[in-house]
C-alpha cells in the first residue's frame, strides 16, 4: 500500500491512486532536506553494526566457551536491551550524557546508543554460528600446535563468518530504521530519514513521505534478501 500511495499522480497520500507518477521519487531525491537524513542514516547504521560486530563476536565466544558461574549473568547483560523497554535505554542514555557530556553536541551518544541497542543480535548470531561449530576443530589446530591467535583466524573465523556478516547486516537494518533511540539522542540540529519522515509529515501531507518510506522499505527487503542468497535466513537462527 506504501509503494502504491508512492506513485501516486496526485497531490496528496492516497490509496488507491489516482495515477502512475514518479515524480515523487524525484522530490525525494532531489530535496536535501531527505538526501542529509538518509546520508546521517547510512552512517550511523554502518558505524554502530560495525562497533556492534566488534563487541559481539568476541563476547560470544567469551560466553560459549566458557563454563564459570558469572556466564549467564553475562549473557543477560548483553542481552538486556532486548528485555527492557527500548523507550527507556534511550532516556537513560539521555540523561547519562547531559550529565556528564554536558548535552548531544555530537554524533558519538547516537552512535552509542544504536550500538547498545544492536549489540545483542551480533551476539545471538554468532552465538548460533558457534554451536553449530565442531568443537574438535579447534582442538586439533590447538593439538598441532597453531596459537590462539592463529587458530581464530584460520579456523574459527572462516567456520563462523557467515553468523558475523549476517548479524551485522541485521543489526544495520535495525539501527538504520529505528526511531525512539534516534529521536531523544540526535545531536541538535540533524536528523536521521525516520525523523524526518516524521517531522515532514507533521507538516506536509503529499507521497514524498510514502517515497521516502518505500525506499526505506526497499532497502531493508534488499539486505534481508543478501543474507539469504549468501548465507539462508538460517544464519539469522537464534
Amino acid at each position: 500500500m506504501v509503494v502504491a500511495t508512492s506513485v501516486n499522480a496526485g497531490y496528496y497520500l492516497a490509496f488507491p491512486p489516482s495515477g502512475f507518477s514518479l515524480r515523487w521519487y524525484a522530490a525525494f531525491f532531489n530535496s536535501p532536506s531527505f538526501m542529509t537524513a538518509l546520508v546521517l542514516s547510512l552512517e550511523v547504521a554502518g558505524v554502530a553494526a560495525f562497533f556492534a560486530a566488534l563487541i559481539g563476536t568476541p563476547a560470544a565466544m567469551a560466553y560459549v566457551r566458557s563454563r564459570g558461574p558469572f556466564r549467564e549473568p553475562f549473557r543477560l547483560l548483553l542481552l538486556s536491551p532486548l528485555v527492557l523497554p527500548e523507550i527507556l535505554t534511550a532516556i537513560a542514555l539521555l540523561f547519562f550524557f547531559n550529565l556528564f557530556f554536558s548535552g548531544l553536541r555530537s554524533l558519538v551518544p547516537l552512535v552509542i546508543g544504536h550500538t547498545v541497542l544492536i549489540v545483542p543480535f551480533v551476539f545471538l548470531t554468532v552465538t548460533s554460528a558457534l554451536y553449530n561449530m565442531p568443537a574438535q576443530v579447534d582442538e586439533a589446530a590447538r593439538t598441532l600446535g597453531a596459537t590462539p591467535g592463529r587458530v581464530f583466524f584460520r579456523v574459527t573465523l572462516p567456520l563462523i563468518k557467515s553468523g558475523i556478516i549476517a548479524g551485522t547486516m541485521l543489526a544495520f537494518i535495525i539501527s538504520f530504521d529505528n526511531v525512539t533511540m534516534s529521536l531523544l539522542l540526535k545531536a541538535i540540529g540533524t536528523s536521521t530519514l525516520p525523523i524526518q519522515l516524521f517531522d515532514y509529515l507533521r507538516l506536509d501531507f503529499d507521497p514524498t513521505a510514502a517515497a521516502a518510506a518505500s525506499i526505506s522499505v526497499v532497502f531493508t527487503l534488499g539486505i534481508v534478501v543478501i543474507i539469504d542468497r549468501m548465507f539462508g535466513l538460517r544464519a539469522l537462527r537464534f
